[in-house]
């Protein structure tokens, strides 16, 4: 089993989108103005929802897809080996994107963690952080 898609939440969606494919180069591949972007990853999605668009229950003409959303921020961690990470560490200054915490974890393994315009909590991780290749 894995993950399929994540979504996180973002009231300012075009502002937080335009992030996600300048700064992180995604790949945005659908969208509803106003409710949704979603981008491409490797093997899975990143769904990037407006919650008081998504709150909001379907019209009986539309798909049965239930409500959802959140608030406050969200997480989502983005799989980055060892020379990603640097380089990914760096991409993020020099857009001038603010780094909250850089470290080892005490297992082995390194993580960055940032703010999107929405504030998620966005990281950068060896995948060994939890044992993985």
């Amino acid at each position: 089993m894995r993950i399929l898609e994540t979504a996180l939440y973002a009231e300012n969606l075009e502002e937080t989108a335009a992030f996600y494919e300048t700064v992180l180069g995604l790949e945005r591949f659908a969208e509803v103005e106003g409710r949704h972007v979603f981008f491409r990853l490797d093997g899975s999605v990143l769904l990037l929802f407006k919650p008081s668009a998504t709150a909001v229950p379907p019209a009986p003409d539309a798909l049965p897809v239930p409500a959802h959303g959140t608030a406050g921020p969200g997480h989502a961690c983005f799989a980055a080996p060892g020379g990603d990470l640097d380089r990914w560490h760096q991409r993020l200054i020099a857009a001038g994107v603010a780094v909250e915490s850089a470290f080892t974890w005490p297992q082995g393994g390194r993580s960055v963690y940032f703010r999107d315009p929405a504030g998620n909590s966005i990281e950068f991780a060896e995948p060994r952080i939890w044992g993985l290749s």
